[in-house]
């Protein structure tokens, strides 16, 4: 352990127990200060392994105030720890203010890496897991919400966030209206417990399916991205309710030269510059 003031940023199991570090559980014992985001939960972890660091609060509700505190305590030379309910630190969590504090004053930051149940959802669902997108839970606010739903609605990449059973319906209704019925997703709950479950459905089918059953327990989304099929058919679509002379100002307007606007027009949809070039005389 750094004889100096620092933070540890110490990944915590998110249901299963024995999914927790040898290196975290050290950490936690030699730390001089656990800041936990609720000394309910952490409190049955750390009695688990027979941790007695000290434990402070350190919460949404708290964070700026006692961020403050903590970095006085680092800077005091004191090691702090600091843990989540339930997972990685500093995702989803104020975790990153106080990692934010202690980059301003110099303090050393490590993160004890361990569960975190965006990956582990990501990882088991199915999906691709090559590019992703972690959006966590949907802002509150209208119009930042709005900001969020129109930029994932092109997105190709996987797309995970995360909801609570009493917003999961609205929620689901919401990105199906954006992102479309038929796009796959899947549900996850209960990651890494006993009765863990996944379902793969579509958004329509799990609008029926939450209509009649009701959500239970945090849950993670994990939805397939758009296909590169459907942004094509998309844009010819679009494309193919302009005029000929229109699409060709598109790329003009650009700078690119007459011939150069053919061949991209042509590309867009699917035929030939020498086929582009004889409608447009036709159309002289």
């Amino acid at each position: 352990m750094a004889s100096e003031g620092t933070l540890y940023l110490v990944a915590t199991p998110i249901g299963n127990l024995e999914d927790i570090t040898l290196r975290a559980i050290r950490v936690l014992k030699e730390a001089d200060l656990v800041a936990a985001e609720d000394t309910r939960t952490s409190g049955v972890l750390l009695s688990h392994f027979e941790i007695h660091t000290p434990v402070t609060s350190y919460h949404e509700f708290n964070k700026l105030e006692k961020a403050d505190y903590l970095v006085e305590q680092m800077l005091s030379g004191k090691t702090v720890a600091c843990i989540t309910d339930a997972g990685t630190p500093g995702i989803s969590d104020p975790g990153e203010e106080l990692v934010r504090k202690c980059v301003e004053e110099g303090i050393p930051v490590y993160s004890v890496p361990g569960p975190a149940a965006c990956i582990t959802a990501v990882t088991s669902s199915g999906l691709s897991c090559r590019r992703f997108s972690f959006e966590a839970f949907l802002p509150k606010d209208k119009r930042e919400r709005q900001r969020v739903l129109d930029e994932i609605k092109d997105d190709t990449r996987t797309i995970i966030i995360y909801e609570a059973p009493h917003h999961l319906k609205k929620t689901l209704t919401e990105l199906a209206g954006v992102l479309g019925g038929d796009r796959r997703l899947v549900l996850c709950r209960e990651l890494t417990k006993r009765f863990e479950e996944k379902q793969q459905m579509t958004f329509s089918e799990a609008i029926d399916f939450y209509n009649e059953n009701e959500p239970r327990g945090e849950y993670v989304l994990v939805i397939e991205g758009k296909s590169k099929e459907e942004q094509q058919a998309e844009r010819q679509q679009a494309f193919s309710e302009m005029t000929l002379e229109e699409h060709m100002a598109l790329y003009t307007a650009k700078g690119m030269s007459e011939k150069d606007a053919m061949k991209a027009v042509a590309r867009d949809l699917g035929t030939n510059k020498r086929e582009i070039y004889r409608r447009l005389k036709v159309n002289e």
